[in-house]
């Protein structure tokens, strides 16, 4: 591509200019995603660690109900006395221009909605047992989606940053290489051209 470029003074400084700036934004983009590999490593270890809770937690709670469901028989009617949770709201905060959601709960003390008498405590522990669940995914999907979206903009950092270090500088690097030894050679076929002349005057004055 270096020959299609006009050999030109003008040219030179344009693609000198372009080729400071790829590589700011080179530097930039390899900073953006060194921070935000950063960012992402301090919450692999949580989502390992409230994967690990739910799956034990979950493991307990639907034992407790199968134990409940034996000794009072099916407790679908009962369950449904529990109230929905509807305290749930997002904010978001920017971490290099990605937008990292933050999830408000509410959290209320558990308090038993249903009747004692038609339960028991193995009915007891499985409810608190989901109610624990409910607030480990409550987390664990709001470090899922911080994960997903710092992971997202760390392929398109690195995206740009190779298309900038693999193409575009060196596309630059080159024409500016091809304009450089052009302009040389133009000016030490001018300089010939003036020496030549020049003698060729000085031996006419001679003659």
């Amino acid at each position: 591509m270096s020959n299609q470029v006009s050999p030109t003074k003008g040219n030179l400084m344009t693609l000198q200019k372009s080729y400071e700036l790829a590589q700011k934004g080179f530097e930039l983009m390899d900073r953006k995603r060194n921070i935000l590999i950063a960012e992402m490593m301090t919450y692999l270890d949580d989502v390992k660690a409230i994967r690990g809770e739910i799956w034990e937690t979950f493991r307990k709670g639907y034992r407790a109900l199968q134990e409940a469901n034996i000794t009072l028989g099916i407790v679908s009617e009962i369950a449904k006395s529990i109230p929905i949770d509807s305290g749930l709201s997002v904010t978001y905060r920017s971490v290099m221009g990605v937008e990292i959601p933050k999830v408000k709960h509410e959290k209320q003390v558990v308090r038993l909605s249903y009747g004692i008498g038609s339960t028991n405590t193995k009915f007891d522990y499985a409810y608190q047992m989901f109610h624990k669940v409910r607030d480990l995914t409550i987390r664990l999907a709001e470090i899922e989606n911080v994960v997903y979206r710092l992971a997202n903009a760390i392929r398109k950092a690195q995206k740009r940053a190779n298309a900038l270090d693999h193409v575009v500088i060196p596309r630059f690097a080159s024409q500016i290489k091809f304009i450089t030894l052009a302009l040389e050679e133009k000016d030490r076929e001018a300089f010939i051209r003036q020496k030549v002349i020049k003698n060729h005057q000085e031996a006419k004055k001679r003659a």
